[in-house]
């Protein structure tokens, strides 16, 4: 259940109180488990209503939970049976005995014999420790004494002992303001409203006195959205009506105690019963059949309710599935083209020497395959060069430091076996579990440098599994073994945090996930047990069983919302499942596996939709949507009997064992492509004296192939990575298309820079106007790729749509079918608050929802949030001074926003509580550019004192500060904006200053690549990333444009003004704003100083920008031979 749910619930409570719907109350505070009522429980205590007592316990805990829930109810089961004694009523004393009692018996069998005895006493009394016994009442007094105690000290209990301080009524209230917002958007609202029903949502009659139609049913309203959007704006309010199926969250195992049936559960804050459930959850996978949902369209004044005006719905919380919605018709063929996106072709055979266990690829550097041995050996695969980087056979690095029965027994018996090797989230140490005790971490540092960074002796025995997690923000590892035990250790110096014990058998696997702020671990067990823990000493919250009761594992799917488990039973009998996560129990059992496995089967998945398996000496894949086999390949014979089978991020490669103790690579076009440029790289690099080895290193090879592929860019399923955009948007890199074109590689070509001076030599459009405005501030396309949001000068906002034609069958912007500039039926304008400024000298900024459904901007004044279906102004807040100068939604809650200000400050406002949680400091003058990286969980920003700084979102506190370098010889305007945007792996990210363009590394704030106009050139004015990062666009006051290369900032392509302004335009008109198309790397739009606004695409023809130019003395980044824009002698048209 949502933390909105939660709260709703407790209104409620609160609402039946004030009504004195008593009996009501207690049972709903039962049921839903928020909130203990420890007056009610004195009460019927008192009373000695010992039904209704554990009744009501029952929906907070139960007998076996740990061992104060044991206590509460030995206390009360104790008190029952000395009342029926001392009333003489044997045959009810005997009853509880039996009944009630005896259960404590499995722990403690002497104190049950001691119960059992009183029943021989004419008065209990006699017994010694009862001599003190009064009289009912002060027995039932004393009793409860301890039951406080013992409550209040339960984890189970925590938090769930106060009732949350509301004001009187207060859903009252709620259900008023929402009638008093449905009132104010009535198209015809009278003065006077009489609201009858709460059944619909409130419209005033019309003036003839027609009643208008419920939105519920109104003919008119848009249809639903296509599949991969996001719910509306606060869509249908917080409290969304229940969709069929909605998938729960996995906390939902562990909300049901009923279902908690190990003896040995020690605790269990059922914290995870009461969490938020992650936005990801929210959205249904089939279309909500509550008939009141309301759609806004482009065509409807109704805006979705909300329980604040401000209040924001949560639209993404990372990891997140950018598809968590399908609806009829919108399956999976509008994205896959299954099974065609799966990897079948052969590229690469590798000889490993020695049978494969286990493998990880690594989670940037996509063709890097890291593999452990039978033998102990782990090796280091390049696969674009089909180079073993790194290859070492285990050895212990300080024998000294184990133990004694360790050392024993690798003298009895030296043989060690790799378990499991894993990459760390952003690939800087790697983990490698040993069947002896030994857990080995290594730091990666680039290329073949690899060094030893924790030894850790973490089990009695093997080590079966490893994992990395990041609970409380701190990067650790997870390790579990045949001692039966898990443990959770420190990944930075390798101090133990935890040991969680509680399984009956070996542990085989661990998954650590995590939902919001809710971090736990599975672990399955050898004897079929699955398990969860939370980071804590409270033990196990859930005990259940896997399919096959032997060896399974688990895995989530890339966005985190669908669980799977794949096993296989001592009689070779396979399985892979998908759980139901609010049920605890198995969704769907997919078919076609072998009747007996030759081994323990292996799986993985890959885009969000496919499971593959090893199985029968080939791979098996599945839709997960679908139980039936999809294909089944052979990789062209020579496979294992039951092969290991692993994809790479974006699920382009597949590596797979075979039976010659080798491993084949398994590509899509997509991987072929990947594998062909990391071999050019290689090549490159080879042929440098300086580098006989190819050095791979993030921002270059790892950034270069991934954009090459458009790394998962495809693949609107995969977790999304957010781009924190130049003009305050963040947006999701989710449908990208690739746009991937063989790059030359004949070295012995010459290159040359490719001009674009004439209108014919590729694709632009000036998009129709009617509105007169003078300059284009700021400027950014939808997330759905089907329009352009712009902002002037003159705080007017303007918005284009393409139509959906023949031309353009799918609607997308594009260069080639002009747009309409498009207005609601109203004829209203989205029109900043201005104040008293001149709002052509303010400082502009916008953000824009994930799903197109309002936008957030400023032009001096207050800051606006905006409709984008009706253009109404939904809210107004943060009046001037200071004034707004950029705006960035926070990436996991889009109710926080980072607020840059014209006094240097930066502010973190919540829009639902309308409270600004912190102010930062660092800057001297305004802020000019905010981006959010959720994979370093930092804020970046950047100011008009050309200074970066790096804040930690946990408590927002600076970490690095860096003042830009300005080239020697090069004076700067006071208010020369700094502009910053991440790079899609969210590490790097990219500087624009009218002085330079910089590729930076976050966490040390280091300037890896820069690039630098010549001294007589014109100033840049705004550059961005494509959509896929692989290209940089930037324009110039001369009104250059220029395409570089993005992973060595090498310019490959220019576009002179003469190829899209005429010859009558004045030669002051220039770029002001770029923008890049969301999906299309090759697209992108101008926002100019007239008002203007062009889209620009390549001819279809070439299909690219230039070609880049070849690696000099195997050096990316050679600035000298970067041609320099308006550079002397250069071929640039002149403008006529």
């Amino acid at each position: 259940m949502s933390s909105l749910s939660r709260e709703l619930v407790f209104l409620i409570l609160q609402f039946l109180d004030e009504e004195k719907f008593k009996e009501t109350v207690h049972k709903l505070e039962q049921e839903s488990g928020f909130f203990f009522n420890m007056k009610y429980f004195e009460d019927e205590v008192h009373n000695g209503n010992w039904d209704e007592v554990e009744k009501y316990l029952s929906g907070f805990t139960k007998v076996d939970d740990n061992r104060y829930s044991m206590k509460i109810f030995f206390e009360i089961r104790k008190q029952k049976y000395l009342e029926a004694l001392d009333k003489h009523e044997r045959s009810k004393a005997v009853e509880i005995l039996v009944n009630d009692l005896k259960v404590f018996a499995t722990f403690n069998e002497e104190l049950f014999k001691e119960i059992t005895q009183l029943l021989t006493l004419e008065n209990f009394r006699e017994n010694e420790q009862l001599s003190k016994y009064g009289d009912t009442k002060s027995a039932r007094a004393i009793m409860l004494v301890e039951l406080k105690k013992l409550i209040e000290a339960n984890p189970l209990f925590r938090d769930k002992l106060q009732f949350p301080n509301l004001k009187n009524s207060r859903l009252r209230t709620l259900i008023n303001q929402s009638l008093n917002w449905q009132h104010q958007l009535c198209k015809n609202p009278r003065p006077n409203p009489d609201i009858k029903t709460l059944f619909v949502d409130h419209s005033c009659g019309q003036p003839n006195g027609a009643q208008a139609p419920s939105p519920a049913i109104n003919p008119l309203l848009g249809s639903l959205p296509k599949a991969g959007g996001f719910p509306l704006l606060g869509a249908h309010g917080p409290f969304q009506p229940t969709p069929a199926p909605v998938p729960a969250p996995l906390a939902g195992w562990m909300s049901n105690p009923s279902t908690v049936t190990h003896p040995a559960v020690s605790g269990g804050a059922i914290g995870l019963a009461a969490s938020s459930i992650p936005a990801a959850l929210k959205h249904p996978r089939t279309p909500p059949t509550n008939p009141s949902v309301d759609y806004p369209s482009g065509d409807s004044d109704h805006v979705s309710k909300r329980t604040r005006p401000m209040g924001i719905s949560d639209e993404a919380n990372l990891p997140v599935n950018v598809l968590p919605v399908t609806f009829p018709g919108h399956g999976h063929s509008q994205t896959f083209n299954a099974p065609d996106d799966l990897p079948k072709a052969v590229p690469r055979t590798l000889n490993q020497g020695s049978s494969t266990m286990s493998m990880d690829f690594h989670p940037v550097q996509q063709t890097l395959l890291l593999v452990g041995t039978n033998v102990g050996d782990i090796a280091l695969w390049e696969l674009g060069s089909q180079e073993r980087l790194i290859s070492k056979n285990f050895k212990v690095w300080d024998l000294s430091a184990c133990s004694m029965p360790l050392q024993a027994a690798l003298v009895k018996d030296p043989a060690v076996s790799v378990n499991r090797v894993i990459w760390s989230p952003d690939g800087s140490l790697f983990g490698v579990a040993y069947s002896r005790h030994i857990v080995q971490i290594y730091s990666y540092h680039g290329g073949d440098e690899v060094r030893h960074h924790l030894e850790i002796e973490a089990h009695v025995g093997g080590v079966n599994d490893l994992a990395f997690s990041h609970p409380n923000k701190q990067l650790c590892v997870i390790t579990c073994g045949d001692d039966k035990t898990i443990k959770v250790w420190d990944a930075t110096n390798g101090t133990k945090q935890y040991t969680f014990e509680g399984h009956e058998a070996p542990v085989y696997s661990v998954c650590p996930h995590y939902k919001e702020n809710i971090q736990f671990i599975f672990s399955t067990a050898v004897d079929g047990k699955i398990k969860a823990w939370l980071y804590d000493n409270m033990g196990s919250r859930v005990d259940y069983e896997s399919p096959g009761h032997w060896c399974t594992t688990m895995a989530y799917s890339a966005d985190g919302t669908r669980l799977f488990s794949c096993g296989t039973s001592k009689e070779g009998e396979s399985f892979i499942v998908e759980w139901n996560e609010s049920e605890g129990v198995v969704k769907r059992t997919y078919q076609g596996f072998r009747k007996r496995s030759f081994g323990v089967m292996q799986f993985d998945t890959t885009k969000n939709r496919y499971l593959a398996a090893g199985d029968d000496f080939s791979i098996k894949f599945w839709d997960m949507d679908n139980i039936q086999l999809l294909t089944c390949f052979d990789a062209d014979g020579g496979l294992a009997a039951s092969p290991r089978v692993r994809f790479n991020k974006d699920g382009s490669l597949l590596a797979v064992s075979t039976n010659d103790n080798g491993i084949k690579i398994l590509a899509n076009s997509d991987g072929m492509q990947l594998l062909r440029t990391m071999e050019n790289l290689s090549y490159d690099a080879s042929r440098t004296p300086e580098a006989p080895k190819p050095t791979i290193n993030p921002i270059s090879a790892a950034a270069a192939a991934a954009a090459a592929t458009s790394a998962g860019l495809a693949d609107r399923s995969a977790s999304v990575v957010a781009i924190a955009g130049m003009n305050g948007d963040a947006r999701s890199l989710g449908d990208v298309k690739p746009r991937i074109t063989e790059e030359s590689s004949d070295k012995s070509k010459i290159w040359k820079l490719t001009e674009i001076s004439e209108p014919s030599q590729c694709r632009s459009l000036r998009l129709p106007e009617n509105l007169r405005v003078t300059k284009i501030s700021r400027l950014i396309f939808t997330n759905s790729g089907n329009a352009i949001l712009a902002l002037a000068s003159n705080a007017i906002h303007l918005l284009w749509k393409w139509p959906r034609i023949d031309r353009n069958s799918n609607g997308k912007a594009t260069a080639s079918v002009p747009p309409q500039l498009w207005q609601p039926s109203s004829g209203i304008l989205m029109t900043n608050d201005v104040a008293d400024t001149n709002p052509e000298e303010a400082v502009p900024c916008f953000a824009l929802s994930k799903n197109d459904s309002y936008v957030m901007s400023a032009s001096g004044g207050k800051i606006s949030l905006f409709n984008m279906m009706t253009f109404k102004t939904m809210t107004t807040f943060m009046p001037p001074p200071p004034a707004a100068t950029f705006l960035a939604f926070h990436p996991q809650d889009n109710n926080i926003i980072a607020i840059g200000m014209d006094d240097s400050t930066i502010q973190i406002y919540n829009v639902r509580v309308d409270e600004v949680k912190s102010k930062l400091k660092g800057h001297s003058k305004r802020i000019t550019g905010l981006a959010f990286s959720h994979v370093l969980n930092v804020l970046l920003s950047s100011g008009a004192d050309s200074q970066l700084c790096v804040w930690n979102t946990d408590g927002w506190e600076k970490q690095k500060a860096r003042f830009l370098q300005v080239p020697a010889g090069r004076t700067q305007t006071a208010q020369s904006d700094t502009r910053v945007q991440f790079h899609q792996d969210q590490i790097h990210f990219l500087v624009v200053h009218e002085t330079q363009l910089a590729i930076y590394e976050t966490t040390k704030l280091e300037c890896l690549k820069q690039w630098v106009p010549r001294e007589s050139s014109a100033p840049i004015t705004h550059a961005t990333f494509s959509c896929d990062s692989q290209l940089v666009y930037a324009s110039f006051l001369d009104a250059t444009i220029c395409v570089f290369t993005a992973m060595n900032l090498r310019l490959r392509c220019r576009i002179n003004p003469s190829a899209y302004l005429p010859a009558s335009v004045s030669s002051n008109v220039h770029p002001l704003v770029i923008a890049a198309h969301p999906s299309e790397p090759n697209e992108f739009a101008l926002g100019l100083s007239d008002g203007g606004i062009h889209v620009f695409e390549p001819l279809e023809s070439e299909n690219k920008w230039g070609i880049p130019p070849p690696v000099e003395n195997g050096s990316a980044s050679s600035m000298a031979a970067t041609p320099s824009v308006g550079a002397p002698g250069s071929e640039q048209a002149q403008r006529r």
